[in-house]
């Protein structure tokens, strides 16, 4: 009688151990997110928004930090080189994705590279969600409008001079099922002219856009001080 008894305890509490791991699988199964740093930045700038995933459930192989372009700004445009570690990051993240679907976070020219690496890929509707932090989708004024344009690979053909054939080529582009957009219009980079428009809209905000959010933050400030928006973003 006792044997019985004990015998089906351990049948139940295996069935509970089931259970909870099956349970557990489950919740650690998340889109891998793809963070991609601006001009002549590095991975680390990343370090509050890759800090906050951890801390809710993120593992570090669900996390890919692309490092792309030379530490000279100016030389640095969406041609070549700069591509290859963008590409192969979006490729990695959704190779290992358990859902089949990855998460795209960008700042500055990582907007407009990521955003660029997604259509050539063909990947837009494996991309849940892509935020775009303090980028010119437009171009910006301090380059110069092309042709007329500041002579820089960042600022030529395959850079963000306003009406750039790259610009042009990305602009109105299915990038994501979601988009959305985090912009300041104190921003010192986006807003360096002294205008933060082009035709009327804000240079940060992505083209078919689901929403944009604005903060009083500097340029680097967007991307370091709004790691929550982010990951609500995401979820």
């Amino acid at each position: 009688m006792i044997i019985n008894i004990i015998t089906k305890i351990k049948k139940v509490t295996l069935v509970l151990i089931l259970m909870l791991s099956a349970n557990a699988s489950y919740a650690v199964c998340v889109d891998n997110v793809v963070l991609v740093h601006g001009n002549s930045g590095s991975p680390s700038d990343w370090v509050n928004t890759y800090e906050l995933l951890l801390a809710n459930g993120y593992q570090s192989s669900d996390i890919f930090r692309p490092s792309w372009g030379s530490a000279y700004a100016s030389n640095n445009n969406h041609s070549g080189s700069e591509e290859t570690p963008v590409k192969n990051a979006i490729n990695d993240a959704l190779a290992s994705s358990c859902t089949g679907k990855i998460d795209i976070i960008a700042h500055s020219m990582g907007v407009t590279l990521a955003a660029q690496q997604v259509i050539k890929l063909v990947k837009s509707s494996q991309v849940d969600t892509f935020v775009g932090i303090a980028g010119a989708y437009r171009g910006l004024w301090t380059c110069g409008a092309y042709p007329w344009n500041v002579y820089t690979p960042t600022c030529g053909v395959n850079g963000l001079s306003v009406s750039s054939p790259f610009l042009d080529w990305l602009y109105g582009k299915t990038i994501a099922n979601k988009v959305y957009s985090i912009k300041s219009w104190t921003d010192p980079i986006v807003c360096g002219s002294g205008v933060c428009t082009v035709g009327g809209i804000h240079s940060s905000q992505i083209a078919n856009e689901n929403a944009s959010y604005t903060y009083a933050l500097g340029h680097f400030g967007l991307q370091t001080y709004t790691a929550s928006k982010q990951y609500d973003l995401i979820q």
